[in-house]
């Protein structure tokens, strides 16, 4: 290693033979959700729902205030986990079943996230890869779960993405 080459760390997720079912991985920092995040998202998607645009009449529903875009907190509850779990090792996410939303999720609230792994196998079709099956749990600042989500994606081995990547 010189100055003229010098060593490289390239930040990517967990490869399929890295991860450990049982392991509950924190992803860290949270995300703080504004009100901006939350009708920018809304609109984008056309979704036109008043719980999440409408302050005057979400005012007058049962929780008296606007609620976060709970298609939001799906994507940022997925995306939290990218940078430790799947960044780069994935090939692609193949589902997300049991998604729930048990409390809302409010302007001004930051979304932590944690993901267990609950399942993992080597592919029966595509060597060197396999399918791991991660549940996220979504908390609020107070530690109130706000979502849900089991999620299924296939997931590079180490040495098969190296041989790919290097053309061995």
């Amino acid at each position: 290693m010189t100055a003229e080459n010098p060593r490289v760390i390239e930040q990517r997720g967990l490869y399929y033979d890295e991860l450990e079912e049982g392991v509950v991985y924190a992803h860290r920092p949270g995300r703080t959700v504004t009100e901006a995040d939350n009708v920018l998202f809304t609109t984008l998607t056309m979704n036109t729902q008043a719980l999440h645009l409408d302050a005057a009449w979400s005012a007058t529903q049962p929780f008296g205030q606007r609620l976060v875009n709970s298609m939001f907190t799906l994507a940022t509850l997925v995306g939290q986990s990218v940078t430790q779990l799947t960044q780069g090792t994935i090939i692609a996410q193949l589902g997300l079943t049991d998604v729930s939303f048990p409390h809302p999720l409010y302007h001004g609230d930051t979304l932590y996230t944690e993901t267990v792994i609950s399942g993992k196998r080597p592919s029966g079709s595509r060597p060197g890869q396999g399918i791991v099956t991660m549940e996220h749990t979504g908390r609020n600042q107070d530690g109130t779960v706000v979502a849900l989500a089991t999620r299924s994606c296939l997931m590079w081995t180490r040495a098969a993405h190296a041989e790919v990547q290097h053309g061995k």
